[in-house]
């Protein structure tokens, strides 16, 4: 029996060894090798679909949709572009003062802020007028 259980061992660890110098020997190249890429058939063309979309449009692109595409290029343009003007869009100032006094509040010092046309100025008119909410 003790002979066998040898043989056994021996013949499974010549097996193992002889199947590890195999696939070394026979190895694939790896997937991102230009060898493996190379034995990739050629893709096949995809066919071609009636598409209404894929036609140009009949009419001219417009100018404002044009610019959107542009380079900017520092001799032909101004710092902003012209659909993108902060001042005619956001006060900022206002914003400016709530997040000062945001910041301030969290310190705990308490920043009397104002602005033209706040509700601080309705609220004040209504109490001088002996309103009461």
């Amino acid at each position: 029996m003790r002979e066998l259980i040898a043989l056994a061992a021996t013949g499974l660890g010549s097996a193992l060894v002889l199947a590890v110098i195999r696939a070394m020997s026979s190895r694939r190249p790896g997937r991102h090798t230009a060898e493996f890429l190379a034995e990739l058939p050629e893709p096949k063309p995809q066919p071609t679909t009636v598409d209404p979309w894929a036609k140009p449009w009949p009419t001219q692109t417009p100018e404002h949709v044009r610019a959107l595409y542009a380079p900017l290029r520092g001799e032909d343009v101004a710092l902003t572009r012209p659909y993108c003007r902060m001042e005619d869009t956001m006060d900022l100032g206002v914003i400016r003062e709530r997040r000062t006094a945001a910041v301030l509040a969290t310190l705990g010092v308490d920043y009397a802020y104002g602005y033209a046309g706040d509700h601080f100025e309705t609220l004040a008119a209504l109490t001088t007028a002996g309103v009461t909410a």
